[in-house]
């Protein structure tokens, strides 16, 4: 049996129940023999991933699930995949847990938080519904999970609509407990199609009251707003957030949707106001990321989880019946007004061979020979005056990869995938690019993962996530350049499957 490639509404909204037998079985086989399947990033068992959803503690360990449609790497009737980690690192498929099947979730699961409650998980959560005119209605909706992972859904709404003058473009909340009550948080369009984000109130997590726009910017947020979330590091308040349609003008940006976040020095919940905030920055600096999903941890940390890939894009594993995975798990902190992003220290258990790396940037240089494999850690130090480039996901003769071109000396840093084997998504440019300060060291840390990179530069001050897809024999490192010397450690990394 073929794979389909033709998707029509019915087959994206056929009941789930209702797909065959072989048809899946030849989907897993496909799936399975991709060469770009990862080893330690989050990825769907087949089919399409998007957002995070749910990020959470509970019962003593860490929950995830994310957005999920099984039978084809398209958006269709969606539903809520789940996995369990005591590491953040290794993740156990848990299977489908929230799936289309009520009267306000009939047209697909979308995105939402958890909040543990006691000794349940809260799950809050979008229900898309369609009528026959496939005209929208979208439900703030609310479920609860025991601590064996059973489901009930809450009968009624939680919201049962967008407030007067919004349109029905009303999704994705994030529930947090705030003082001594609960706020819900939502993205939304105005009926003037301008985007915005609204804020609710409950004393019980069944009564919502509206409260309002949240107020934390006077630029424009396009023409509508999707994943907000509100965390605190510092005692200051970061809001992260995807503002779809922003104009340029309004920040410089190349993806076809930005994912941004802006740091307030506090939060006012009476005049629903984030106080004193940065101007708004790009969260991600790279190609191919969107939808973060972060929340304040037990443990005292703030913890984020992206998804890689972007809306209305096109990768090649689409003809392969699978599409997306999700970032590594990051650590937020505050330092100098800019928020910091780096791995969490748990990423730290998938090491398990070393090699330290010393030496001059000239020339040409592979700078790891022989390496088998794209499942890698790489730490470089690129000292004060270093200018070259650094080659990952090589071929032999280097005509194919993915460059990361530095300019230590003028504060200069680009990520360049012209030269990639399999082009992507041309038309939002092909390098990506931040200014650094003048004639400081350059830190890297580089995850590679088969089909994916992360980049982390000057210990999270900015990071480029892009998808890379080459084959399997394009697994060499190259440093080139003219100055400069470099110092670090390679890091061979241990499967998480």
């Amino acid at each position: 049996m073929n794979l389909i490639n033709e998707w029509t509404r019915k087959l994206r909204y056929h009941p789930y129940e209702k797909w065959g037998k072989d048809y899946r079985d030849q989907l897993n086989k496909t799936v399975n023999q991709s060469i770009w399947r990862l080893d330690y990033h989050i990825q769907p068992v087949t089919g399409l991933l998007n957002d995070p959803n749910g990020f959470t503690f509970f019962n003593g360990k860490w929950h995830l699930f994310y957005q999920f449609y099984p039978f084809g790497p398209v958006h269709g009737l969606k539903s809520w995949f789940h996995l369990t980690s005591a590491n953040l690192v290794d993740w156990k498929e848990e299977g489908i847990r929230l799936l289309p099947d009520s009267l306000y979730d009939s047209h697909g699961v979308y995105s939402g938080s958890a909040l543990a409650i006691d000794d349940q998980l809260l799950l809050a959560y979008t229900g898309n519904v369609r009528n026959a005119d496939w005209e929208r209605s979208t439900y703030q909706l609310g479920a609860y999970m025991d601590k064996k992972h059973q489901i009930n859904k809450v009968e009624t709404p939680l919201v049962s609509g967008p407030p007067k003058g919004y349109t029905t473009n009303f999704r994705d909340p994030q529930v947090i407990f705030y003082q001594d009550h609960y706020l819900m948080i939502i993205g939304a369009q105005t009926t003037e199609e301008k985007g915005e984000i609204l804020l609710y109130k409950s004393k019980d997590l069944k009564d919502w009251q509206f409260l309002g726009p949240l107020n934390f910017t006077q630029q424009s947020l396009g023409f509508m707003v999707e994943c907000p979330n509100l965390i605190f590091i510092d005692q200051q308040a970061v809001l992260i957030f995807c503002p779809q349609g922003l104009g340029k003008n309004e920040l410089s940006y190349q993806n076809i949707y930005p994912n941004t976040y802006v740091i307030g020095q506090s939060f006012d919940e009476r005049n629903r106001t984030i106080e004193h905030t940065s101007p708004i920055h790009n969260l991600d600096s790279g190609f191919d990321l969107y939808a973060t999903q972060a929340f304040n941890a037990p443990d005292g940390r703030a913890l984020s989880i992206s998804w890689i890939g972007l809306p209305e894009l096109s990768y090649p594993t689409d003809q392969e019946g699978w599409a997306h995975c999700l970032s590594i798990v990051k650590e937020l902190k505050i330092k100098d007004g800019q928020l910091l992003q780096q791995p969490v220290a748990e990423q730290k258990n998938l090491r398990y061979k070393k090699t330290a790396l010393l030496g001059d940037i000239q020339n040409i240089q592979n700078l790891m020979a022989n390496n088998e494999t794209n499942r890698y850690e790489l730490n470089l130090n690129l000292q004060e005056d270093s200018r070259g480039s650094l080659y990952l996901f090589a071929d032999s003769d280097n005509s194919h990869y993915l460059a990361l071109h530095f300019d230590a000396v003028h504060g200069k840093i680009e990520l360049d995938r012209k030269q990639l084997r399999y082009p992507l998504n041309k038309d939002f440019g092909q390098t990506r690019d931040v200014t650094l300060e003048n004639h400081q060291s350059i830190d890297l840390q580089i995850f590679a993962d088969q089909s994916v990179c992360e980049i982390f530069v000057n210990q999270g001050r900015y990071v480029f996530t892009t998808r890379v897809f080459p084959e399997t024999h394009d697994t060499e490192i190259f440093l080139a350049g003219t100055t400069g010397a470099y110092t670090g450690d390679f890091w061979i990394l241990r499967s998480a499957r």
